[in-house]
């Protein structure tokens, strides 16, 4: 088989009902799989009876996007793997530019579609846009959103883009690649998980696109919602480990140092706000960062000396900017006018 695509479900047998209907009619020539996190509702019950198609992959228990992702790839044998999230409509046609442009373009390792709203589908998804990118000091954006902006889709991102990262909610990526270069670092859990995985290939020589003659459409906000203070934790603690892993030797004590300040501005930000649980998260995220730091030396270690020598390849991984100041100081809301 050429294409798996890999939808990680954990009790949304919901949700499954309602989207993977548009999977199973319009992704033609690929394996459809449900890898099942171990769920306890009614969802491998209602995957057998209403979608005996579909291949299902049982893991047994919850092991996060992340290590589930990893467990079920470990388990296809195709060329290229989707993962997809559970909550994504797709459009008759949208696999076949994304297989076509991965088939032209052997230095591509992965890429993303286009990544619309389904409750709006003339905006784009705040999850991905047209493709992801990361500023000097980690802080992750998209083609189309920029923090909580999120732009109108008219048309100003439908060029074939260079990019940092692919959006999680529906990534192909090559499998040799993905296994190659680790695959998702399982101890993040969630959040985070694919920027640091796009990273990691890309220091090793690979590029990662944004395909927009491709095009799908985004529930968004199937596991944690905006606000909530686990999401807050696993964000700033899985983004700082993220940094650390990639960043070059040249700019990490710089970088981390800065991380440091902009981490107390926002749970200062949060305190003025009266949000105080966010406030804890963020000092949990970093306290269990420095604990688990150490453990990651020696990945730093092996990604540092397997990453391309050239000092051009490690400094395109993020801007050269902070969008902290172009957003809240010079008011540069889309990515068009950065």
């Amino acid at each position: 088989m050429k294409v798996s695509v890999i939808i990680l479900n954990w009790n949304g047998a919901a949700m499954m009902r309602r989207f993977l209907p548009s999977v199973v009619a319009n992704t033609d020539g690929a394996e459809i799989v449900v890898a099942d996190n171990g769920s306890y509702d009614a969802s491998l019950a209602m995957l057998a009876s209403e979608f005996p198609s579909v291949r299902v992959i049982r893991l047994g228990m919850n092991y996060g996007f992340a290590e589930g992702y990893n467990r079920a790839i470990s388990e296809v044998d195709s060329d290229y793997v989707v993962l997809l999230n559970s909550d994504v409509e797709t459009p008759k046609g949208w696999l076949s530019p994304l297989v076509g442009y991965m088939d032209a373009n052997q230095d591509v390792a992965a890429c993303q579609p286009k990544l619309l709203s389904f409750n709006d589908k003339n905006s784009f998804e705040y999850a991905g846009g047209a493709g992801g990118f990361i500023d000097r000091f980690g802080y992750p954006f998209c083609r189309g959103r920029i923090f909580g902006v999120v732009e109108k889709d008219k048309g100003q991102y439908d060029d074939v883009c260079d990019i940092h990262w692919a959006t999680g909610a529906c990534m192909m990526v090559r499998r040799d690649v993905y296994m190659e270069s680790g695959g998702l670092d399982a101890r993040f859990f969630a959040h985070n998980e694919e920027i640091d995985l796009c990273w990691r290939m890309r220091l090793f020589g690979y590029r990662i696109v944004c395909v927009p003659d491709s095009c799908v459409y985004h529930f968004g906000g199937g596991t944690l919602p905006q606000g909530n203070p686990r999401k807050t934790y696993l964000n700033f603690r899985n983004n700082l480990t993220m940094l650390y892993k990639n960043l070059p030797d040249t700019r990490i004590k710089s970088v981390m140092r800065w991380r440091l300040a902009l981490d107390y501005v926002a749970m200062l930000q949060s305190l003025l706000k009266g949000n105080i649980a966010d406030v804890k998260a963020i000092r949990a995220a970093r306290r269990d960062f420095n604990a688990w730091k150490s453990d990651y030396a020696p990945i730093r270690k092996r990604i540092q000396e397997r990453a391309c020598k050239d000092d051009n390849v490690r400094e395109r991984c993020t801007t050269s900017y902070s969008i902290l100041v172009k957003y809240y100081l010079r008011g540069k809301k889309y990515f068009s006018d950065l």
